[in-house]
């Protein structure tokens, strides 16, 4: 079939199934294969020209469309949003940035800031950039959820930052307290202290720009330290990745390229993901400035008592791209499913569902495809991508509609990926303008993260869809350190278990960690979801504790009835689950072994729960054996 049929096939299926045709690039790739059995997989296609920094974006659009707006926020409890257009985003970071050379910062005196998504830390972010001063944004559980703000600590000393940022002064007294670097500033936006230990944000965005700003900002090219990106510490203790602005601008051009759709219309999100990370900082927030569209702040997140906060958004702002990460789609699902308006609302200018970050479970999958059947008489386009904090953060990317939930992409245009035989499986390896130089001050981790020939070794690993095709994608099979040897010798692939567990057990369990390492068969660790339990749960009183709803008679037999069912289609010992354990405690941040974006750390909670594991493993009365 030549291209032109290709083309015509796709678009005719897209029309038909789903609400509307999307602008995709057509996904074509080079495999080539070596005598040693590695494969290298990139695309055809060559990137296009990208701007030497991600102002040139900001100035773009504040001379195209001054008055669109970029982002706007709901400040406290006030219902209304507030917003800030192009060309007011553009005045206020030459504002921020002439205060920043004001007080002389730079590489080895950045910016940190410590608190969550707003306008002011979207000025500071860009503000600093824009003039060449690297930015350190810190997970605002570091300093909220922290018993010991020791993480905090560590990255503050690491860093060195000239000025400390927070939202409020009173939420984050605590954290900027510890702040205790000679010559360091603290700015807050809100509640000043009355001991002149802070200054206000306002005295930086009301500087008077001078001509130092232009000169610095030509002075940003592509090698130019945009960002000091902190990993979320899901497979260890968190690093410091250098991002530079060749990263950051070459991966959005590269995501322009495959989802042409974006350069037809700008972006529209409502968005939580958060600034610290990559996929909300780099990916998210990125793609809405390379794009000219609008991010709406939502101060929610899949948490108890925050995600009402995002539905009271989605039901006011209609996006046309919907990102998040697999536990938050799960959380919002109830509420989908029992609010017709919510439904009409999210699912109205709907292009786009897509996650990353972890696996999707195929039934959460086939729920949101199924609401937006109901709810518009149409599919809307389930995408998804992969990538690292270390790779800016995409490597590869869905541009074509996909079946089921697993499927990560293709390489985007000029990155490459090195896959290579590992153990049963393929480790993947990474090569690309969109990859970092390295981590801050740990020239070791740096030279060890990086193989013989220059790749980047991410730790994943995948299979193909359909290796006589490899057009149709490659899909994320776990990470390569979290699988184990049973003491048969047999390898344990945690990623897919974890994933085909959950969709079992979701009624039931928040999430999973898979034990069995040098052992006869499998267990799992349970974290429950109290909340869904608590509605499975037979008893009446409402004083009645964790433990007793874990041993209530309903919870067990639903998560045995799961389990069962799970093994009657996974009978081999390096699948099978043989035990099962709920955990009352839930996971500590301080232990390494939750990520703020709720993303679960394997090899901690092996580690930090080592009594459980033997306790899962050994004659306890709390341990629930499935059926043979």
């Amino acid at each position: 079939m030549n291209l032109q049929k290709i083309n015509a096939t796709m678009e005719t299926m897209t029309v038909n199934k789903f609400r509307k045709f999307l602008n995709l690039a057509q996904p074509e790739v080079e495999l080539i294969g070596k005598d040693d059995g590695e494969m290298i997989l990139r695309s055809t296609e060559i990137i296009g020209d990208y701007p030497k920094n991600l102002s040139a974006w900001i100035a773009k659009w504040a001379e195209k469309s001054p008055d669109t707006i970029f982002m706007a926020e709901k400040i406290d409890d006030d219902s209304s949003w507030h917003g800030i257009t192009y060309k007011d985003f553009l005045k206020k970071i030459e504002s921020v940035g002439q205060a920043l050379i004001d007080r002389k910062l730079s590489i080895k005196q950045p910016v940190a800031i410590l608190s969550d998504n707003s306008i002011d830390n979207a000025i500071l972010l860009f503000g600093a950039m824009h003039v060449g001063i690297p930015v350190v944004p810190i997970s605002p559980a570091y300093s909220l959820m922290s018993k010991d703000l020791g993480r905090l600590r560590q990255i503050l000393q690491i860093t060195s930052p000239g000025l400390v940022y927070a939202s409020d002064n009173n939420k984050f007294l605590r954290a900027l307290s510890v702040v205790e670097l000679s010559n360091t500033e603290k700015v807050v936006s809100a509640n000043l202290s009355n001991d002149n230990s802070c200054i206000e944000f306002k005295a930086l965005s009301d500087t008077n720009a001078t001509t130092d700003v232009d000169k610095a900002y030509n002075e940003v090219d592509h090698n130019t330290i945009a960002k000091i990106l902190f990993t979320s510490g899901s497979t260890g203790q968190p690093k410091g990745v250098i991002n530079t602005q060749r990263m950051l601008c070459s991966n959005q051009q590269a995501i322009s390229q495959v989802w042409k759709f974006l350069e037809d219309k700008p972006p529209v999100i409502v968005d939580w993901l958060p600034w610290n990370h990559t996929f909300g900082g780099n990916h998210n927030l990125n793609m809405v400035l390379r794009n000219g569209g609008t991010l709406y702040i939502d101060s929610g997140k899949p948490a108890p008592g925050l995600i009402e906060k995002t539905i009271a958004n989605l039901k006011e702002i209609s996006p046309t791209i919907y990102f998040n990460v697999p536990r938050g789609f799960d959380m919002l699902l109830p509420y989908f499913e029992s609010d017709s308006n919510l439904r009409e609302s999210f699912f109205r200018n709907l292009d786009v569902i897509f996650y990353a970050a972890a696996a999707l479970t195929q039934s959460t999958w086939d729920k949101l495809e199924t609401l937006s059947t109901d709810t518009i008489g149409k599919q809307v386009m389930m995408l998804s991508g992969w990538g690292a904090t270390e790779t800016a953060p995409d490597c590869t990317q869905v541009y074509w509609p996909i079946k089921k939930a697993g499927v990560i992409g293709i390489p985007i245009p000029s990155t490459e990926l090195k896959l290579k035989p590992n153990e049963g499986k393929l480790e993947v390896r990474v090569k690309g303008p969109n990859i970092t130089p390295g981590y801050w001050k740990q020239p070791e981790l740096t030279k060890q993260a990086f193989d013989e020939e220059g790749y980047y070794c991410i730790g994943d690993a995948v299979r193909f869809e359909n290796i006589e095709k490899p057009e149709k994608g490659i899909i994320f099979d776990g990470r390569v350190a979290e699988n184990f040897k049973l003491s048969s010798g047999t390898w344990v692939s945690v990623g897919n278990i974890r994933t085909n567990i959950l969709a079992k057990i979701d009624q039931v369990a928040q999430d999973i960690v898979i034990a069995g390492h040098d052992r006869e068969e499998i267990g799992i660790l349970i974290f429950p979801n109290i909340d869904s339990c608590k509605k499975l749960c037979s008893a009446i009183s409402t004083e009645i504790s964790n433990e007793e709803i874990l041993r209530d008679k309903n919870i067990i037999k639903k998560l045995l009835e799961g389990l069962n069912d799970y093994n009657l289609k996974n009978p081999s010992t390096s699948r099978r689950v043989a035990r099962a354990l709920f955990l009352v405690d839930l996971p500590d941040i301080d232990s390494n072994e939750i990520t703020d974006k709720g993303y679960i750390n394997q090899r901690a909670v092996l580690e930090v729960r080592s009594n459980d594991v033997g306790k899962l493993f050994g004659s306890s009365a709390d341990v629930l054996i499935p059926k043979n």
